[in-house]
């Protein structure tokens, strides 16, 4: 959870943070990570900037990584949102939110029926919004498009 702006670099950190607390104990002989994302935002598939700071991360963690991005106005058939959010927003009702740990004290009491439960944590990192990718980028990155539906599905690759 972060207290700063939704920006590309954000979305990188959690995947880091995500990958060194839960993701390698938990598929430790793992090649690739894939992630579903919705298309807009931060992570939108259209950012040159977030698909370079993704091969960065890529490279930091040693391990591709792949995206899946849903088709715009698709993200409403992500499954987590079905499974999950009904039951972080019974965790939230009726809390009066006085402080950001009084948020994440909620969300953390976030239990699913079958057993899932949220992880959160917060990132105090103030982010720099409009940040452009570098001259060139474009022409040198490491990410492979997919044949298929190549602008939402790609792969950063781990390439130093």
């Amino acid at each position: 959870m972060g207290s700063s702006k939704d920006t590309s670099e954000f979305a990188c950190d959690c995947i880091k943070s995500w990958w060194r607390t839960v993701g390698q104990n938990f598929y430790p002989l793992a090649k690739c990570i894939l992630i579903l994302c919705d298309g807009g935002g931060s992570n939108s598939s259209r950012h040159y900037i977030f698909k370079e700071d993704l091969e960065k991360t890529a490279i930091e963690l040693g391990i591709d990584i792949r995206i899946a991005h849903y088709p715009p106005y698709c993200s409403k058939w992500n499954p987590i949102e079905h499974r999950l959010f009904p039951f972080m927003s019974n965790a939230l009702r009726g809390a009066n939110f006085t402080s950001v740990d009084k948020v994440v004290q909620c969300i953390k009491r976030t239990k699913t029926k079958t057993g899932i439960k949220v992880i959160v944590r917060t990132n105090d990192i103030k982010y720099e919004s409009g940040r452009k990718y570098k001259k060139g980028y474009k022409n040198n990155m490491n990410i492979v498009f997919d044949k298929y539906l190549s602008n939402w599905n790609y792969t950063a690759k781990n390439v130093a």
